[in-house]
């Protein structure tokens, strides 16, 4: 399992090393138009960046048998972060959505901290229920109410994306934990009118549907997005038109260091700089499926699983938005993309990911 280790930080110090130099050429002269300062962005990236570090540091030293135990407190705690981020004054508004606490020189999104907290709890219901998962009332009701309580707080920011992710990779731990297959299917029914007012019956969502439908039905407005990073995408080529020579980062790309960074990566790098990303996350999940296969006791198993599971569907999802095949959401980039408290909690996973893998190869 060392070479496994060393294959997962290898294998996430290229990406965060590919964001850094990305984030800086993507909004340098964003920054200068408008804070003066070509390294804003880039600073700033950084202090998260050294935070995420000194979490993971944490998450790869601490007993996961601690972990385990604050299973419970972690997910309240999230939870009331949840709520409080909600409170007029106290939550930060940005563009309609009430995500962030402001921190000093840095913002703090809870749901990032949530959707690490659920996995620990479900990891730890896991364990705890064994074969009670494949009840009704003590294994799949109970899970199911936090699941809820949680999305429903985080549809209130609001913030579909992280909702979508957080149930998705719930409902796959609690499948291959033996959860029946009849109660996912049950509840993917029961969730479809609540999906259809989020998608249909909110303005904007609709549009974005729309127009991920026909982006040039609307492409100064709605489609401009889209259609621009189709052009980035094009523009590249096989090999890039060069590092830093993008132009649809001339103000034309919106979003062009956070969600949709991977369109100037595209651009400057060409189909050879995307297809090295969309392997480096390959091979991530690969050596990741390794440390949930090698993990001896049923939380270690789960968590992991949960880890990589979550990497790679947001990872999927952004790489789908920037192409085209799935419709406009803000979920970052993965260690690539500038956005704040996602890498901090993503290098804390990564840190809980190698812990497991760690004493994993104690077992072994």
């Amino acid at each position: 399992m060392r070479d496994v280790r060393i294959s997962i930080l290898a294998i996430v110090a290229a990406l965060v090393g590919v964001g850094i130099v990305m984030i800086y050429s993507a909004s340098a002269i964003y920054a200068y138009s408008n804070m003066q300062d070509s390294l804003y962005f880039l600073k700033r990236h950084l202090i998260y960046l050294i935070l995420g570090l000194v979490l993971m540091l944490v998450a790869m030293s601490i007993d996961l048998r601690k972990i385990k135990e604050w299973s419970k407190p972690v997910m309240l705690a999230s939870m009331a972060l949840l709520v409080l981020v909600l409170v007029p004054h106290i939550g930060k508004e940005i563009s309609g959505a009430k995500r962030w606490f402001r921190l000093g020189p840095v913002n703090f999104q809870p749901s990032e901290l949530a959707k690490i907290a659920v996995l620990i709890y479900m990891a730890d219901f896991i364990a705890r229920k064994k074969e009670l998962i494949k009840s009704f009332l003590q294994g799949y009701m109970p899970a199911m109410m936090v699941l809820g309580a949680t999305v429903g707080l985080i549809l209130l920011e609001p913030d579909l994306g992280t909702a979508v992710t957080v149930s998705v990779v719930t409902i796959l731990m609690l499948y291959v934990s033996g959860l029946r297959l009849s109660y996912i299917i049950a509840s993917v029914l029961a969730s479809l009118p609540v999906l259809y007012m989020l998608l249909f019956k909110v303005a904007f969502r609709r549009r974005r549907l729309m127009i991920f439908l026909n982006p040039w039905a609307d492409k100064r407005g709605t489609g401009f997005q889209i259609i621009q990073s189709f052009i980035a995408l094009g523009s590249g080529g096989l090999f890039g038109v060069g590092l830093g020579q993008s132009r649809q980062k001339l103000f034309y790309l919106p979003a062009s260091h956070t969600d949709f960074i991977f369109s100037i990566i595209g651009e400057e790098l060409g189909f050879l700089g995307t297809a090295s990303i969309v392997m480096l996350f390959i091979l991530f999940v690969w050596q990741g499926m390794k440390v949930v296969m090698a993990s001896a006791g049923m939380f270690e198993k789960m968590l992991s699983f949960g880890i990589v599971s979550t990497i790679a569907l947001e990872a999927i999802i952004n790489i789908g938005v920037t192409a085209g095949a799935l419709p406009t959401k803000g979920l970052p980039l993965p260690f690539i993309s500038y956005g704040g408290s996602g890498l901090i909690f993503h290098l804390m996973a990564v840190g809980l990911l190698l812990n497991i893998a760690k004493k994993g190869e104690a077992v072994h």
